[in-house]
C-alpha cells in the first residue's frame, strides 16, 4: 500500500491519509441526504437516489484514488442538482429520466474534451494572477459555506409595507404585488439557537487544536462537536442504523432508467424543446468543467499535490501526471452518476478539508470511498453527524486557503480588477463558475483596453465569450 500510493515519496503516512480521508468524508457527507431530498421533488425514489448518490461517490472517488492517486472526492454536486430538479424538471417540463439523459450526455462531452486535452489546455491558459485569485476565492467560498451552514449568517426580509398594507391579509398582499420585491438584508444571527452555539464551540475546538499543531485536528473537532451536540439536542441518535428493503427497491427503479423509452431516447422528439435541451446541457458542461478546474487549481497548486511534474505535463501529451489523471477521473464521474440514477457528479471542493488535514495521495480518497460504501447499509449511523459539527471545519479550511491572495499584486489595478471580480462574484453569488466567468471576462476587458490583447490566450477569450453567451441565453430564457 505504501508503495502503490507512494506515501514516502509524497511525505505522508498511512495514519495521516486515513485521518484525511475520514475528514473529507464527514465534511461532505451531507450530500447523501441532501441530494435525495432535492431530486425526490421530481418524482424519483428518495431511497433510490440515496443509493445512487453513494455509489456514484464511491466509483468516482475510487477512480481518483486508484488511477490518479490524488486526495480528491467525487459526488453529485450542489447547484447542479438544483438545475436538474427545478430548471429541467419543474420549469422545463421534462421527466426525471430525460433529465438523467441530459446529465449522461454532459458526461460524455466532458470525457471528449478531456481526452482531446481541451481541459488540460484550459488549466494551462489561466494566468498566474487569476490562478491565485481562484485559489483564494475558493477559500472564502468554503468559509462562507461554513458560516452559512452554522447559522451565523441571518437574512432578514423587509417588504416595506405601509401601515394600511400591514393590516391586509396575506392573500390580498400577494394579489396586489406588494410582496413581489422584498429587500433581503444579511446580518449576524443572535446566539440563541443550540445549532449555532454548537457550531461556535466546534470552531473554537478546531482552532485551538490547530494552533497547538495537533494532528487530525479537524477530524477530532468534528467528532468532539458531534458528541457535545447530544446533550444540546442538536445531534440526534438514530432510531435505526440500518437501511431496509425499500432502499434496494428504490435503487432498482432509478438505476439505468435513463435508457427506458421515456428517457434519453425521447429528448429530441419534440422540436420545440430541442433548444432548451441544448442550452441546459451546455450550462451543465460549463459549470461542471470550471467547478472542477477551479477546485484543482485552488487546492492542488498551493499544497504541492500537483507539483513540477504536473506543470511540465501541461506542455506535453498523454496522461502521465497526477493532474492529467485527475482530470480524466473527474470527466467520467458525471456519466457514471447518471447511469446509477443521480445528477452531475463532480470533484468536491470539500476535499480541501482532507487536504488541510494532511492528505496528499489517493489513499485519502480510498478511505473516503470506503466510507461512502459503508453508508449504504449504515445510513442512520452516518447521518447523526450534524451540520453544526462540519461547518466549523469548512471555516477553518477557508482560513488555510486564502494564502494565495498575498501573491496577487493589488497595487497594479490592471491585475487587481479581474482578481477582485473573481473573488467577489464567487463569494457573493455562491458559485465557483460565476467567479471564474467574471474573472475571465474582466481579464479580457482590461487587456483589450490597455492594448495588450495579444496576451489573452485564445482559450481564455473563447471561454469568456461562452460565459457571455450563457448569460445572454439565461437572461432571454
Amino acid at each position: 500500500m505504501k508503495d502503490y500510493f507512494a506515501l514516502k515519496e509524497k511525505g505522508t503516512t498511512v495514519k495521516t491519509e486515513v485521518v484525511a480521508g475520514l475528514t473529507t468524508f464527514f465534511t461532505m457527507a451531507y450530500i447523501i441526504f441532501v441530494n435525495p431530498t432535492m431530486l425526490a421533488t421530481t418524482g424519483m425514489s428518495w431511497d433510490g437516489v440515496f443509493v445512487a448518490t453513494c455509489l456514484a461517490s464511491v466509483v468516482g472517488t475510487l477512480i481518483m484514488a486508484l488511477f490518479a492517486n490524488v486526495p480528491y472526492a467525487v459526488a453529485p454536486g450542489m447547484g447542479l442538482n438544483a438545475l436538474f430538479a427545478f430548471t429541467v424538471c419543474a420549469f422545463g417540463g421534462f421527466n426525471w429520466k430525460q433529465a438523467l439523459g441530459m446529465v449522461f450526455i454532459c458526461g460524455l462531452i466532458n470525457i471528449i474534451i478531456t481526452v482531446t486535452k481541451l481541459r488540460k489546455s484550459i488549466v494551462k491558459s489561466i494566468p498566474e494572477s487569476l490562478q491565485n485569485a481562484i485559489g483564494g476565492a475558493i477559500g472564502l467560498f468554503i468559509a462562507y459555506l461554513g458560516l452559512n451552514n452554522s447559522g451565523l449568517i441571518s437574512f432578514s426580509i423587509d417588504y416595506g409595507l405601509t401601515a394600511e398594507q400591514s393590516a391586509m391579509s396575506f392573500a390580498d398582499l400577494s394579489a396586489s404585488g406588494a410582496l413581489a420585491h422584498p429587500a433581503v438584508t444579511p446580518g449576524m444571527a443572535p446566539f440563541q439557537s443550540a445549532n449555532l452555539l454548537l457550531a461556535v464551540i466546534g470552531l473554537v475546538i478546531i482552532v485551538i487544536l490547530m494552533v497547538m499543531k495537533i494532528k487530525g485536528a479537524i477530524l477530532i473537532g468534528i467528532v468532539a462537536t458531534t458528541v457535545i451536540g447530544i446533550p444540546l439536542g442538536v445531534t440526534h441518535l438514530p432510531q435505526s442504523i440500518f437501511s431496509d428493503a425499500e432502499t434496494v427497491a428504490g435503487f432498482k427503479e432509478v438505476a439505468f432508467a435513463l435508457f427506458e423509452g421515456d428517457g434519453i431516447g425521447s429528448l429530441f422528439t419534440d422540436a420545440s424543446k430541442i433548444p432548451f435541451v441544448i442550452v441546459t446541457i451546455f450550462s451543465m458542461c460549463l459549470s461542471d468543467t470550471f467547478d472542477s478546474i477551479g477546485t484543482f487549481i485552488g487546492t492542488g497548486r498551493k499544497t504541492g499535490i500537483f507539483d513540477a511534474e504536473d506543470e511540465k505535463s501541461l506542455e506535453g501529451s498523454g496522461f502521465k501526471s497526477r493532474l492529467d489523471k485527475a482530470l480524466v477521473a473527474d470527466s467520467f464521474a458525471t456519466s457514471i452518476g447518471a447511469l446509477f440514477g443521480t445528477s452531475n457528479a463532480t470533484t468536491y471542493v470539500e476535499s480541501s478539508a482532507g487536504i488541510a488535514a494532511g492528505g496528499k495521495t489517493g489513499l485519502t480518497s480510498l478511505v473516503t470511498a470506503i466510507m461512502f460504501l459503508i453508508c449504504i447499509p449504515f445510513a442512520g449511523l452516518i447521518g447523526m453527524v450534524p451540520g453544526a459539527a462540519t461547518s466549523p471545519a469548512l471555516i477553518v479550511v477557508g482560513i488555510l486557503m486564502v494564502e494565495p491572495f498575498a501573491k496577487i499584486n493589488w497595487h497594479d489595478f490592471e491585475e487587481a480588477v479581474p482578481a477582485f471580480f473573481t473573488v467577489a462574484i464567487m463569494g457573493f453569488t455562491y458559485g465557483i463558475t460565476n467567479g471564474i466567468a467574471a474573472g475571465f471576462i474582466m481579464y479580457c476587458i482590461t487587456k483589450i483596453f490597455t492594448k495588450k490583447a495579444s496576451e489573452i490566450h485564445p482559450i481564455i477569450a473563447g471561454a469568456a465569450i461562452l460565459f457571455i453567451v450563457d448569460m445572454i441565453i439565461k437572461a432571454i430564457g
